[in-house]
């Protein structure tokens, strides 16, 4: 009996060596909220009132409706912000 060669598929994946990035490897640190659970519900009840159509924008709320998803996410943060939930900054 004669003996069958193995022979090996010759991977797609790139080696470590050729996409080398230029970035030191730092360790891993555990995640930590960014956002209080408090700041979720908020955000959470502007979503809700958009999906029923009675999510305004504007001072007052006397603005159009808001039908944007990011819009709402950004009411609900900002009501947050007022109310001393932790809330990372505005960037802009």
């Amino acid at each position: 009996m004669a003996k069958k060669k193995s022979r090996r598929k010759a991977s797609s994946r790139k080696t470590s060596s050729s996409r080398s990035t230029g970035r030191k490897k730092t360790a891993k640190r555990k995640s930590r909220r960014k956002y209080s659970k408090k700041a979720g519900d908020t955000v959470e009840r502007a979503m809700h009132k958009r999906k029923h159509g009675t999510l305004r924008s504007g001072r007052g709320g006397k603005g159009g409706k808001v039908k944007s998803r990011k819009q709402a996410i950004a009411i609900g943060l900002s009501e947050a912000r007022a109310k001393g939930e932790k809330v990372p900054e505005k960037k802009s």
